[in-house]
């Protein structure tokens, strides 16, 4: 008897110990510090900085892999984000500047170029990059979790504040701080008479054949619109886009998220008078009717074109709710010949039948799974369809609940790349570095400059760095003055820097502060025109495309300030502000427009001479002043001179100035640093006029 029963318990321990999950009651709790809501890039990219930093955390995806939007959308396949693999230049940071689709990692090859070489890659290749980023980096994801309910807890944290999020199954988790990184979902949509005749770009058949010589309709003129229209548009017979805006161009807003020259083909075939054509209107106002078919023929009708195909389906006409038969305050089904447009005037642009319409409005935020205690309020731009987040990231409303990625993007909507991979991939990463002060105390990395290197730093920033370059106007860097040297902190929240010392861990001294921003210039010009650009560095201020500008602050700017900065700048007026003249080349390495100009600024606002100076101009200079520059006195009498030629390099060194038998530029670990990695950017900073 002891047989079968020793057998049974052994079966039962091995079924428990491959379905663990199956086991647990559904009040069992799993508990971590950190709970990331969604597997796609910015839930990732915030796994690998809790990974690095040795965090307790768990990323919890409702799909079988990461990525999953991907394997979707877009439908048509084709991402319009750059993967552009050369540059010319082998400097990582700067080549990211023109990567599109990396995540940040210490690996150096972990590049979406080990998966696809194309300029526009294929969609698939996307979340097989995500799959590799995830076993590379060992990151912790569980998948198959659909999270279906989030609500607040008062936890035994000092903060009092925690969150439970109920899966599938009902087992909890349970999470100190959350991460939300769902992206977008749920379809933009809009309701009006008529609105269940149109059909939805997630759900359209994407095969062109099955638009061969139909009229089409298009509500919407953004990316998705475009793509849609761009792959049938060898087929269709017509297709007209309508929304209330004008197309937006990316190439003349600056905004990536705006109409993409890759999706933009129809704008040829319109303006060449090919059929093809966009109109503006309202979509509150509009409705989508069958001309003289009643509400029982519409539904036999509806089941009809699902069956059969939609060139059975008969024609569809825009009109105008208003001109609808309302007799009793309703909008009819009824429609005759007098509800259409073109009867009252014979020019209306939309008066053709359409065979199909479709819509490609976006998406937008699913806050159906946050209770009352949880949910983030909505944004008050983007329409409504972004959660609304403070400057670093957290719901309003909602403490401990941060917002990652695309959902954050109400921050900078319309304005910067906040809301693509290029751009959110430096939020989340000041996201992790406001977790680290609040709850590990560990305070926004900075690196302790001498203020005579201070030029040579911001110069290879200009021209290497890729986070505020992409998160222009949006993400700066903060340097701290102290006197004879400085702190330097890279891609702070701009729009924070009022909470700067709760948010970092540093104090302000009364020194002040200086802000590295990139941004485009607000005079509204013509982006292909002529005099689109400035080249004389005296006008830089007037420079149209992406170029750096340092503001200076003798005190830390209020939250007042903030809210009334002017229009269109990232940060209120300062007390001195420098623009670095734009380049062609985004290049600013220019002695004479943009070095010396720069050093000049920073000589007004430290009070202090900057020029570089070969040693033995420092000798000389040593011998015949009571205080030589500073340039002098942090590099040449610390024995970390530059020498002008062998000849006066061996007279210092048999003075005894110079020990040992090399330069010892050539071995101090401060300042040669800086020559090394800055290169022309500190030899064309040395004034030459002694």
């Amino acid at each position: 008897m002891d047989s079968p029963i020793l057998l049974l318990l052994a079966l039962l321990v091995a079924l428990v110990q491959c379905f663990p999950d199956d086991y647990h009651s559904h009040n069992s709790t799993r508990h971590h510090d950190y709970c990331v809501l969604g597997a796609g890039p910015a839930g990732l990219q915030m796994g690998h900085f809790l990974s690095k930093s040795q965090r307790d955390y768990i990323i919890l995806e409702r799909n079988s892999g990461p990525g999953s939007f991907f394997n979707i959308y877009p439908r048509h396949r084709k991402l319009i984000s750059i993967n552009k693999i050369y540059t010319g230049r082998r400097n990582r940071e700067f080549n990211l500047r023109h990567d599109w689709n990396s995540l940040l990692s210490d690996r150096p090859d972990l590049l979406l170029q080990r998966v696809s070489r194309e300029l526009y890659p294929d969609a698939d290749s996307f979340p097989r990059y995500l799959s590799m980023y995830v076993k590379e980096l060992g990151l912790k994801v569980q998948y198959g979790l659909d999270i279906g309910k989030i609500r607040a807890s008062e936890s035994e944290s000092p903060r009092g504040r925690g969150y439970i999020l109920t899966d599938q199954r009902g087992l909890d988790y349970t999470c100190r701080v959350l991460l939300v990184s769902t992206g977008l979902w749920d379809p933009q949509k809009v309701q009006f008479e008529g609105s269940d005749l149109v059909e939805g770009y997630e759900s359209i058949p994407v095969d062109p054949e099955e638009y061969k010589d139909q009229a089409v309709l298009i509500l919407g003129k953004g990316n998705s619109a475009f793509e849609t229209a761009q792959s049938i548009l060898g087929r269709a017979s017509r297709i007209h886009l309508y929304s209330p805006s004008p197309v937006r161009l990316a190439w003349q807003t600056h905004y990536v998220g705006d109409l993409r020259a890759v999706n933009n083909e129809l704008l040829d075939t319109y303006q060449l008078k090919s059929l093809d054509g966009l109109v503006e209107g309202g979509l509150d106002d509009i409705a989508i009717v069958r001309n003289g078919e009643d509400e029982k023929k519409r539904s036999g009708r509806k089941k009809k074109c699902r069956s059969s195909g939609k060139e059975k389906c008969g024609k569809l006409f825009l009109t105008l709710a208003e001109l609808l038969d309302s007799s009793d305050g309703k909008n009819s089904s009824k429609v005759t010949a007098t509800n259409l447009p073109v009867y009252h005037n014979d020019n209306f642009s939309l008066r053709q039948p359409y065979d199909r319409v479709i819509r490609c409005l976006g998406f937008r935020f699913n806050f159906s799974i946050f209770d009352g205690s949880a949910r983030p309020p909505s944004s008050e731009g983007a329409r409504g369809r972004l959660p609304g987040v403070t400057a670093w990231y957290e719901g309003r409303g909602t403490p401990d609940l941060f917002v990652l990625g695309t959902a954050a993007h109400s921050r900078d909507y319309r304005s910067s790349a906040g809301g693509f991979v290029h751009g959110f991939r430096y939020t989340v990463r000041a996201v992790h570095r406001v977790l680290e002060l609040r709850y590990h105390s560990n305070s926004w990395p900075a690196i302790k400059l001498s203020i005579s290197q201070l030029q040579s730093w911001l110069l290879r920033r200009v021209n290497e760095a890729s986070g505020p370059y992409q998160m222009f106007g949006v993400l700066g860097d903060i340097i701290l003055l102290r006197g004879s040297h400085c702190e330097y902190l890279e891609e702070f929240p701009l729009q924070a820097l009022s909470q700067f010392s709760s948010l970092s861990g540093h104090q302000l001294s009364k020194h002040g502060l200086l802000v590295l921003v990139l941004q485009y210039g607000l005079n509204r010009t013509d982006s292909l025109g002529p005099g689109r650009a400035e080249s004389e560095w005296t006008r830089a201020w007037r420079s149209n495309f992406l170029h750096p500008v340092l503001y200076y602050y003798d005190k830390l700017p209020t939250e007042r300030d903030m809210r009334h900065r002017p229009v269109g700048w990232p940060l209120p007026r300062p007390k001195a502000v420098h623009h670095m003249i734009e380049d062609f080349l985004t290049e600013w390495d220019g002695p004479i427009s943009h070095s010396q100009p720069l050093r000049r600024f920073l000589e007004h606002c430290l009070h202090t001479d900057l020029r570089a100076f070969y040693a033995e101009s420092c000798f000389r200079f040593s011998l015949t002043n009571r205080k030589p520059p500073l340039f002098c006195c942090q590099g040449y009498l610390r024995k970390h001179g530059v020498v002008r030629n062998s000849q006066l390099w061996q007279h210092a060194h048999e003075a005894g100035l110079m020990p040992g038998g090399q330069d010892s530029a050539s071995t101090d670990t401060s300042f040669p640093d800086y020559l090394t990695r800055a290169g022309a950017s500190v030899s064309s900073a040395i004034n030459l006029d002694f």
